[in-house]
């Protein structure tokens, strides 16, 4: 029987340039893994539309969210859109944390010109659920680890502190300049509020890196292993998905961080 086959499911964006990164994302993933079956749908805006891509591609298939947090989408689009168009799908959990990308974005602060004296900002798109903004601070302590200085995690549209806060409040400090680790997968509205915030720099947002495309068939790979552990459906595998997730995020919990 051949492997399922992986559907991307993104926010949606735009921005023509989001709309190349995420494309290129799903090649990088397709280059990974030479002969699987690899969709990208959009769950808003763009197309193709995820009810859509669903409809369309036979046989067992296995959802993975393009989010760096949980949230709205995650809980409540996403849920609604498989329900409707594909109950049988697996659906893998969200991407974030994970040390892959700390990784991602310990690479594309240091090509960005990242110096020893800086203060960094994990700027991230932000949420109106406590738990998606937890997701975005364990990414932060897990940056901050990596760095070996604070991080901290500040949002663009919903959550505490928001990037405007915390650009005043490291302004105040003695730090030579504030560095923004861009936590957004591709170029849009949320990465260009960052890149407008008056930082000293801001990083590439994490894109077609290699990192990303194994973590996304990590996620994958949990999915399916969570189904043969006898999940029996889909929200069990998004469950369990996110409990490993949520081990890979805990892993290296920090003890340097600002929140």
């Amino acid at each position: 029987m051949p492997a399922p086959a992986l559907v991307l499911a993104a926010h949606g964006t735009r921005s023509a340039a989001g709309e190349a990164s995420l494309a290129a994302l799903a090649e990088a993933v397709r280059r990974a893994r030479p002969g699987r079956r690899v969709e990208l749908s959009y769950l808003e805006i763009s197309s193709p539309p995820l009810a859509g891509v669903l409809a369309a591609v036979p046989g067992p298939v296995v959802v993975v969210p393009l989010l760096l947090a949980g949230g709205y989408h995650v809980h409540i689009d996403l849920p609604e859109v498989i329900a409707a168009h594909r109950p049988d799908a697996v659906v893998a959990g969200w991407l974030g944390p994970h040390r892959l990308l700390t990784g991602v974005l310990t690479r594309k602060l240091a090509r960005a010109g990242l110096r020893a004296t800086d203060a960094v900002v994990l700027g991230a798109a932000g949420s109106s659920d406590p738990a998606a903004l937890a997701d975005v601070r364990a990414a932060a302590r897990m940056l901050a680890v990596r760095l070996a200085r604070p991080v901290t995690a500040a949002f663009v549209s919903a959550g505490t502190p928001s990037l405007e806060e915390a650009m005043a409040r490291l302004g105040s400090t003695p730090a030579a300049r504030v560095a923004i680790a861009s936590y957004v997968l591709a170029p849009g509205f949320f990465h260009d509020r960052l890149a407008a915030a008056g930082a000293g720099l801001v990083s590439e947002p994490l894109g077609a890196d290699p990192d990303v495309a194994a973590l996304v068939w990590r996620r994958y790979d949990e999915a399916l292993l969570a189904g043969a552990a006898g999940a029996g459906s889909s929200r069990s595998s998004r469950t369990t998905s996110r409990a490993l997730a949520s081990r890979d995020g805990q892993a290296s919990s920090p003890t340097n961080i600002s929140m």
